[in-house]
């Protein structure tokens, strides 16, 4: 956005948002939160600045001066408004002689203030507004009198206050988590208790383990049932994490995944057989049976030695079933690695300590989230190495803004700007070498953080994209440092890291059956990457007839004939995704078909998912409560599963010094020398909250899309 345009109206409004041109659009940003509206939306501006919930988001960094403002000059609107409506009453109700024959009620109710506001504000500071209303105005008027503030019902803000006053003591009182917030069962449950009125009653201890956890037992069922019968034409792939408690004890969870959800099947207590490969086999061949052989494609673990062993195994015993360790965690490990080179290590220090030193002073915490419109630096993955890297990222992309806050006279005029930590910050700041390292740095690891994204989406079977994603990894590295002896360190990590998935045929047969990317291959890079995809048929096909129909059917799609070469078909290369395209073109070739549907529809890494307390479920107690209990799991698992989010909304505006995520961003928001007892620099009730729009950064590019085409060069591949 460029080119600030100076309004003409004299509408105070104007004076607490900018005007700019946006293309062919002229747009209004509010100054103090920089949230974007229509041209047309000075008085949505109002609303805003005002608190005036309904039509717009509340702006919670106004001043409560300008926010008074913006209240009495939407309260004059209204009053105007009304007037102009009874005088049209009057002009319709009042005889020549002036006689009222209608018996209208011409009564007025003006709009309440703003209850959290300070009443003791001297009445003449505003006087620009559009209208004033006196205290005249109180008095009886062409027969109408006004209803005192006092007889007004409580209006929307103060019914808001309550509702979050009540909410916070509950959230306080038992102990849970302030994220709980943000489950999607959460608002919800707020309106149901809405529309029953004063009148509502909470369910009772014993409504919420009898029939309501039935109740959700049965709804929970119902969903896994529908989920599980997809599981014959798509396939499904075993999941199988690891965690352990803050007892000391290790638990195994098996899930089911599938393009219509993730399922939790069961829980089992390794602790006294953590380090047997072979109990693990066995829940993992238990699992598979449960859910069916036919079903099974593939089983994800960790890529720990005793689950190697034990998937190696399982496959002896199914070999129509593979087996593959999380991709998520191989990359991930890769970006670790990447972030212990020298020179990427000593830039990530730098980046730490200009972090660390505005998350722990208020002043300068909060100058930065003036200047960048609410955004925070910390950028929050779902592990370290993914938040350092993303982090630095997005301290290149506002790095312009940062430049601006330490050369500006709010800086200058700091008393932190004279002290040595400071003037050390503002070297970095200013440094355009260091700024061209972290840019350098962001492009090579960027692929590696799309790849990151694409295998742990929920929203889209990550199979059909892996094997592109290492390749674009690889060309970008190659690409940006050039020397061969440079670009080298980066591929051996990867190759070091990919090392059990680099040729795995169930990965390679995502890469072939993805038109996409099969009908962009050039030279000979597409030999060893067939000759996996008959790897794949011989070991999931078991039926040897149906190998051949498949092998016979397979040349119409390496020839594109038929339904394959339909321009249609070509244009949906890029918009379906790859299932849909098998479904919508493949139907000449059903057996083919079938296949790869089965091979797309898998996921690549095992799940995220919040940790929960389950370990009474495996201590010996009453038979009956141990049923309940596992039901009590299964509902609550299931329940999160149903609600995780898309990956790019699940950390939107979190705040980074928040203590539910200090595992991930401690070495960027953490100084152990700023918290000692006393320090006057410690008053969190100052700090601005975080409230970047994602609008300010620029568009979101989709990660699949930026794979882009063209898959020609054989050591991308093989080196």
């Amino acid at each position: 956005m460029s080119g600030n345009v100076t309004p003409q109206e004299q509408d105070p409004a104007w004076k607490h948002c900018l005007m700019f041109k946006n293309g062919h659009l002229v747009e209004l940003k509010c100054v103090y939160c920089g949230k974007i509206f229509n041209v047309d939306g000075i008085h949505r501006i109002k609303e805003h600045l005002a608190g005036q919930k309904g039509n717009v988001a509340t702006c919670l960094r106004v001043q409560p001066d300008v926010q008074l403002q913006m209240l009495e000059i939407l309260n004059g609107i209204a009053v105007n408004k009304i007037k102009k409506e009874n005088l049209a009453e009057e002009i319709l109700c009042y005889d020549d002689l002036g006689n009222n024959y209608c018996g209208v009620n011409t009564e007025i109710d003006l709009l309440p203030m703003h209850d959290v506001l300070d009443n003791d504000t001297d009445d003449d500071v505003y006087g620009n507004t559009e209208v004033e209303v006196s205290k005249k105005d109180d008095i009886m008027k062409n027969g109408r009198v006004r209803k005192p503030l006092d007889a007004v019902a409580l209006n929307s803000n103060e019914v808001s206050h309550m509702v979050h006053m009540g909410v916070g003591r509950f959230f306080l009182d038992v102990g849970l988590s302030m994220n709980a917030v943000n489950s999607a069962y959460f608002k919800p449950m707020v309106d149901a208790i809405a529309s029953q009125g004063e009148g509502a009653i909470g369910p009772s201890y014993h409504d919420l383990r009898s029939w309501i956890l039935k109740s959700l037992v049965h709804e929970v069922r119902k969903d896994v049932d529908q989920c599980s019968v997809s599981w014959g034409r798509t396939g499904c792939s075993i999941l199988v994490n690891e965690w352990n408690s803050r007892k000391g004890k290790t638990f195994v969870n098996f899930f089911a995944y599938c393009p219509e959800g993730t399922t939790f099947l069961r829980s089992a207590d390794i602790s006294n057989v953590i380090d047997s490969s072979n109990a693990i086999y066995e829940l993992m061949r238990e699992t598979v049976d449960k859910v069916g052989l036919k079903n099974v494609v593939q089983v994800v673990t960790s890529s720990e030695d005793r689950y190697v062993i034990a998937g190696k195994r399982l496959i002896d015993t199914y070999p129509s079933v593979a087996w593959a360790p999380c991709a998520a965690h191989c990359i991930d490990l890769m970006l670790e690695d990447i972030g212990k080179l020298p020179k990427v290590k000593k830039i990530l220090d730098q980046a730490k300590s200009i972090s660390r030193y505005i998350y722990n002073n208020i002043s300068v915490l909060n100058m930065m989230r003036q200047y960048t419109f609410g955004f925070d630096l910390v950028d929050l993955g779902v592990t370290r190495s993914s938040t350092d890297f993303m982090t630095l990222k997005r301290m290149v992309n506002i790095q312009h803004r940062l430049h601006s806050m330490f050369t500006s006279e709010d800086w200058k005029d700091s008393p932190y700007s004279k002290k040595p930590e400071g003037i050390a910050v503002l070297e970095y700041i200013t440094n355009l070498l260091f700024w061209s390292e972290c840019a350098s740095i962001t492009r090579l690891v960027d692929p590696l953080l799309r790849l990151s994204r694409i295998v742990g989406s929920e929203k889209r079977p990550a199979m059909g994209f892996v094997f592109a994603g290492i390749y674009r990894a690889k060309e970008t590295i190659m690409k940006e440092l050039v020397a061969k002896e440079e670009y080298l360190v980066y591929w051996k990590i990867i190759d070091c890291r990919w090392e059990q998935l680099q040729w795995h045929p169930l990965h390679a047969a995502g890469f072939y059956f993805n038109p996409r990317f099969y009908y962009s291959l050039r030279g000979d890079v597409c030999l060893p990457i067939r000759s996996l995809v008959y790897d794949c048929i011989e070991k999931m096909v078991v039926d040897h007839n149906i190998q051949d129909k498949i092998m016979k059917e397979i040349a119409s799609y390496h020839g594109c004939v038929g339904d394959f070469g339909r321009n249609m078909a070509i244009r949906a290369r890029d918009t379906l995704l790859p299932t849909e395209w098998w479904q919508a073109y493949g139907g000449a070739c059903p057996n083919l078909t079938r296949f790869a549907i089965r091979v797309l529809s898998q996921t690549c890494s095992l799940i995220k998912l919040s940790k929960i307390i389950f370990e009474e479920m495996h201590e010996r107690k009453n038979c009956l409560e141990q049923q309940r209990l596992s039901d009590l799991v299964l509902v609550q698992y299931n329940m999160s599963l149903n609600q995780m989010a898309p990956y790019d909304k699940q950390q939107e505006n979190l705040d980074p010094i928040s203590y539910e995520n200090i595992d991930l961003v401690q070495d960027w928001v953490m100084d152990k020398d700023s918290c000692s007892n006393g320090s006057g620099n410690a008053d969190w009730m100052a700090v601005d909250p975080p409230l970047g729009d994602a609008m300010l950064l620029g568009q979101l590019v989709d990660d699949i899309e930026a794979l882009g085409a063209g898959f020609d060069d054989y050591e991308n591949f093989t080196e």
